[in-house]
């Protein structure tokens, strides 16, 4: 579950949550509110959460110091670049 936690240094940027969840901090938008995990990888941790202001339920992808390699960098952008194509019933799309 996700727990609401005070922003690093107790310094936070207008309009977003800090959530903590299986150790991982998640700087999030207002308008999400995290439910609980619903996966963890190499990269990072996938957690369900809700928009407030659609009620539509979506996951949000914390990929850990992402820009610190070049190499999962590029993997990273590679995987998005894939998913903005990709329709199938088991594959969550990309709303920009």
């Amino acid at each position: 579950m996700a727990m609401l936690v005070d922003p690093p240094n107790g310094i936070g940027n207008v309009g977003k949550y800090y959530y903590s969840m299986r150790q991982t901090l998640f700087e999030v938008d207002t308008k999400y509110v995290p439910i609980k995990p619903i996966g963890r990888g190499a990269y990072g941790i996938v957690c369900s959460s809700i928009n407030r202001e659609t009620n539509e339920k979506v996951a949000i992808k914390k990929i850990h110091n992402v820009f610190v390699n070049c190499v999962d960098a590029v993997r990273t952008l590679r995987e998005l670049k894939l998913l903005r194509h990709l329709q199938h019933e088991n594959v969550i799309s990309l709303k920009l």
